[in-house]
């Protein structure tokens, strides 16, 4: 064969692969992969990821492969209402996926882009009450309120009452601040201190200092990972002995390599969704599997679970329709009782999170989870 016929026997096959796949379906993804919560943006990105390979792998979506597209917003809220703006003029997407951060998911329903252009957002990386049944917008995970609330009943149950609440002054940190003080009176807690750091900062002497003087028994970090780092790493410091919990938005492989053994050691923090060891649940055992035959990914973690749940809700419902954004977002909204492995999700409830799972677990001195 010479070099013309292999050129022309190439292009054949080449788009031979292509007709052979008919469409992309464009999915957007507009999260923190550069600044404070680059660490979780970059993990539920690779959850999503190795489910839409997987999915693609095995002959996508009736023949048509999905095409995730990925940008940075750098944590700011503002670059997240412009992104999405472009995003949906430019790549014209199926739908959003994995949005991280309150106050960027805020602005987003403040805007009103996302009903505008009937576009969904599947699995909002959120869980506050200011977002949970806005237009178009899907959170796969319990609410804050609902983890704060598990917290407290845990706490109470072992005699523990005194507790400091730690939290970003923003919206996502005053939505675990306003749980808090919610659950509190229900299960005899008293909040001893409510003390708030600045967004985008690791500012944490005023709020080590007020917790220091508060004597609680227990911290609650309502923070991102690298605050949440800074905080104990100066609580400890300076001799606090409180247990120590952190809210489920917290990378936890995050906090062990920026740590340590010691720091992290007796570290508790909510589980709302499983944990990537739990086999009992069928998601995860499907899960292990397909990590252990893809390339290594440095930044799958316990959080990559988040954005792969998110892919499969989203693909639950492509598979359903993919005629359009709108179609998308019925097909979500109508999700009842759906088994996506042992693990369950239902959006038909307006004032509902997709799920309800909340758990807790908690680091050893060798650097293992334990639920």
């Amino acid at each position: 064969m010479n070099r013309q016929t292999a050129a022309i026997a190439a292009t054949v096959c080449l788009l031979a692969s292509v007709q052979a796949w008919g469409k992309e379906i464009v999915v957007a993804q507009v999260a923190a992969f550069t600044g404070a919560q680059a660490q979780s943006g970059k993990a539920v990105r690779a959850g999503v990821r190795l489910y839409l390979n997987h999915v693609n792998e095995t002959g996508g979506i009736g023949g048509d492969r999905i095409k995730l597209v990925t940008y940075d917003d750098g944590y700011k809220s503002e670059e997240t209402v412009r992104l999405v703006r472009e995003i949906v003029v430019k790549e014209a997407p199926i739908a959003f996926i994995g949005v991280l951060g309150t106050a960027n998911n805020e602005a987003i329903v403040k805007d009103g882009i996302l009903a505008r252009a009937n576009t969904p957002l599947v699995g909002a990386i959120t869980g506050a009450t200011s977002v949970i049944g806005a237009p178009n917008i899907f959170v796969t995970k319990a609410s804050y309120a609902d983890e704060v609330r598990r917290l407290f009943e845990l706490i109470s149950g072992i005699g523990l009452s005194r507790v400091a609440v730690v939290y970003q002054n923003d919206g996502f940190g005053k939505d675990v601040l306003a749980g808090a003080e919610l659950a509190a009176p229900k299960y005899r807690i008293n909040l001893v201190a409510k003390a708030p750091y600045e967004r985008n900062t690791t500012k944490m002497d005023a709020a080590v200092k007020e917790v220091l003087e508060s004597d609680a028994q227990v911290v609650y970090l309502g923070a991102v990972t690298s605050a949440g780092m800074e905080f104990i790493k100066q609580y400890r410091q300076h001799g606090g002995s409180a247990q120590i919990y952190g809210v489920s938005s917290i990378d936890v492989e995050g906090l062990k390599r920026g740590l340590g053994s010691d720091l992290t050691a007796g570290y508790g923090f909510g589980v709302l969704w499983p944990l990537t060891t739990a086999r009992s649940f069928a998601m995860i055992r499907e899960f292990q599997k397909l990590l252990a035959a893809a390339p290594k990914d440095p930044d799958i973690a316990e959080r990559s679970m988040e954005g792969y749940i998110a892919a499969k809700v989203l693909v639950h419902a492509l598979r359903q329709t993919r005629t359009s954004p709108t179609a998308v977002a019925k097909a979500v909204r109508g999700m009842k009782g759906v088994d996506l492995g042992d693990f369950f999700v239902d959006f038909t409830q307006n004032d509902r999170t997709g799920s309800q799972f909340v758990e807790f677990a908690i680091v050893d001195r060798d650097g293992h989870v334990h639920r």
